[in-house]
């Protein structure tokens, strides 16, 4: 696999962006994504916050296919720390 080089949110278009060395451009259209896993408000905000604060993060759930077991553990409403599933 090609080196990346960056990795961002595109306000504008709603997707987040890799950006690989040899030219190529994976980009991911967020509101699909949040259509198809989000079911909750908490996982609306969780996936909200990874696309601001940690979109490497957010894409590697996404391109994996880990978003859905992600989102299950973290957007319960007994999710969290400290919280038996």
């Amino acid at each position: 696999m090609n080196k990346m080089l960056s990795c961002e949110f595109n306000i504008d278009t709603g997707n987040v962006e890799l950006r690989y060395a040899d030219g190529g451009m994976i980009s991911i259209d967020c509101t699909e994504v949040e259509k198809e896993v989000a079911m909750s408000i908490n996982a609306r905000f969780e996936l909200d916050w990874l696309v601001y604060n940690a979109p490497l993060d957010y894409a590697k759930l996404v391109l994996c296919g880990d978003l859905e077991g992600y989102l299950k553990q973290v957007a319960s409403p007994y999710g969290g720390i400290g919280w038996e599933s």
